[in-house]
């Protein structure tokens, strides 16, 4: 299914989102589009310097862009496939949860 030769960044890439709070920043940023690393700070509910160590690290992996504007610094979600792959991930969750409620 993944090439020998992409094992291990695929590894690294599943890491990074395997992350409460990273998920968290970027659901934020997709249904915001673009913030400040305050703002969306504030509306992920983590302290701002916790957010912009995760948001280094999204960012250095590609899925996370920034740019700064004066002083502030904005992140928007810069990998397209971030959707997708949380679209699959979330229907499996959701599929697995309305199973167990069922039983």
């Amino acid at each position: 299914m993944i090439p020998e030769a992409l094992l291990e960044e695929a590894a690294r890439r599943f890491a990074l989102l395997g992350d409460p709070t990273r998920l968290r920043l970027l659901s934020v940023l997709h249904a915001a589009g673009e913030l400040p690393v305050g703002e969306l700070a504030g509306r992920a509910g983590v302290a701002r310097e916790n957010a912009s160590q995760h948001l280094a690290r999204l960012a250095a992996a590609g899925i996370v862009a920034r740019r700064k504007e004066g002083t502030s610094v904005h992140y928007r979600v810069a990998d397209a496939t971030f959707e997708q792959v949380c679209e699959l991930v979330c229907a499996g969750v959701r599929e697995q949860a309305s199973r167990l409620v069922a039983v």
